[in-house]
């Protein structure tokens, strides 16, 4: 059974942690130092656990009054493919409406564009790189 939850105490954080670096330091070769941002300090944190296993990450940032983002999206390579990025993506939304945003921005890996369409989302920008990475800016109405 998975579950997706806002990050509560340490442990939580910590183990948010080790899979966005897992997935984004060590897969897909992005500094630490990008990875990790002042960014985080502020934002909300979402993990997901496979009973009591995490197997996936997410942040929520506030960026507007209306308006939040999207980023740090990660499933752990041997949970990929089981529909769980559209399982955190749904519960971050709904965290979203519950503070009253009405609109999501996300910057998503060119490839993960036809995951987020799928979801409603649409892109906004031309292609532009990101810590070495092609990138495409999207957003939904919520």
């Amino acid at each position: 059974m998975y579950k997706v939850k806002i990050v509560e105490t340490q442990q939580e954080y910590d183990e948010a942690f080790a899979i966005r670096k897992k997935v984004f330091v060590e897969e897909q070769g992005v500094p630490l130092h990008l990875e990790c941002d002042a960014e985080d300090a502020t934002a909300t944190h979402f993990i997901m656990y496979e009973d009591n296993q995490p197997v996936g990450a997410a942040r929520l940032r506030s960026i507007e009054e209306t308006v939040a983002k999207i980023e740090r999206v990660c499933i752990l390579q041997d949970q990929r493919g089981k529909k769980l990025g559209a399982l955190m993506m749904q519960e971050m939304e709904k965290h979203a409406i519950s503070i009253h945003k009405q609109l999501l921005k996300l910057h998503a890996q060119s490839y993960a564009v036809p995951f987020y369409e799928k979801l409603g989302y649409i892109v906004t920008s031309p292609e532009f790189m990101d810590a070495g990475i092609p990138h495409r800016a999207m957003e939904k109405k919520i």
